[in-house]
């Protein structure tokens, strides 16, 4: 209401000059003769002059007071709208500067700052993405590097030494009046090292790279052939898959074999990767101890992890183990074929 006063004054000296410039055209130049209308005519008890002067801040106020009411109104209106653009409510501003009785200029220019905030938030948008993705990269890549750290002075130093220490505790038994005490620690040194292998065979990159799935497993197999005592068979065929599948395949092999290794006790391990009727099947067996339901507590993190992975790729699994008998995990990954298209073979 700042703004009424300053409004006040500057029509009541508009409207003086306007009726100031009548009386002239009526009465002519100010004379006493002639002006004297205005204080000797009285209407209602006032003066004609007095009425005139009444009149003339009644319509200067009303005018003021209207004038600002408008302007506040279309500033609250334009404020609200900006409200919006600051709220990100993009359809409201829209629908805001159409509404409104806004001048056109105004609401196209409007209209503008909202496109170009709305592009602005698209940019940053992908921007932030692009940079979240490059940082998950470079923390992947150097989450794998060092895993392979790890992995090589694991198996340059502990798994050495563990080796040394079951030879030498070997070659301590192999007496007929060994101890107890050794013939257990012998035991406590052979499940440690089997632990670690296991550890090992977790930190090897999940990733193929270059390689087929079917390569990947025949070097897994190989491997395991060289560091653990009993039989693995393997039937291994090449099947296209697409590489988010190979790897995830060849994750839930690792984490099968690394369970095997340390909970299962088993003398033989059979690995089949085929293709049947459309699916890529890749089955690891064990002839190990098993488990009932309720005690697969102690491998329930590995066994989730194998049904998360398979979900992820649209594939089935089936984890059955009988006590004493051994286990079987299976996983079924539809094979999609590209259809050809025979659109430009016609002639």
């Amino acid at each position: 209401m700042r703004q009424i006063l300053p409004r006040s004054l500057f029509f009541m000296a508009l409207f003086a000059t306007i009726i100031f410039s009548i009386l002239i055209a009526l009465l002519g130049l100010p004379a006493v003769n002639t002006w004297s209308v205005l204080w000797q005519d009285f209407v209602a008890g006032l003066p004609f002059g007095v009425w005139l002067f009444v009149l003339m801040v009644a319509l200067s106020a009303g005018i003021a007071w209207w004038t600002e009411s408008l302007s506040r109104s279309k500033v609250q209106d334009i404020e609200e709208i900006f409200q919006a653009l600051l709220r990100n409510e993009d359809q409201t501003v829209i629908e805001a500067a159409k509404m409104k009785t806004l001048p056109p200029k105004l609401s196209t220019s409007i209209l503008k700052i909202q496109k170009l905030l709305e592009s602005q938030r698209r940019s940053l948008a992908r921007i932030a993405n692009e940079r979240a993705e490059t940082q998950d990269q470079l923390i992947q890549e150097r989450l794998v590097m060092e895993r392979q750290r790890l992995a090589r002075e694991l198996h340059d130093s502990v798994s050495q030494q563990l080796f040394a220490a079951s030879m030498l505790l070997s070659s301590m038994t192999e007496g007929k009046e060994a101890s107890p005490g050794l013939l257990q620690t012998e035991k406590m040194v052979q499940q440690a090292q089997l632990e670690m292998r296991a550890l090992l065979l977790h930190l090897r990159p999940a990733a193929l790279h270059d390689k087929s799935l079917r390569q990947g497993l025949f070097e897994l197999v190989s491997e395991l052939k060289e560091k653990v005592h009993f039989t693995i068979e393997h039937k291994l065929e090449e099947v296209p898959l697409q590489k988010g599948a190979e790897d995830h395949l060849f994750r839930i092999a690792q984490e099968t074999l690394s369970n095997t290794l340390r909970h299962s006790k088993a003398t033989e391990v059979h690995i089949l990767f085929i293709e049947r009727d459309n699916f890529a099947i890749l089955r690891i067996q064990d002839n190990g101890v098993g488990f009932e339901s309720e005690q697969s507590k102690s491998t329930s993190y590995g066994l989730k992890h194998i049904e998360e992975r398979a979900i992820e790729i649209g594939a089935t699994s089936k984890i059955v183990s009988v006590p004493s008998e051994g286990t079987i995990v299976e996983v079924k990954v539809p094979i999609e074929r590209k259809i050809p298209d025979d659109t430009n073979s016609v002639s």
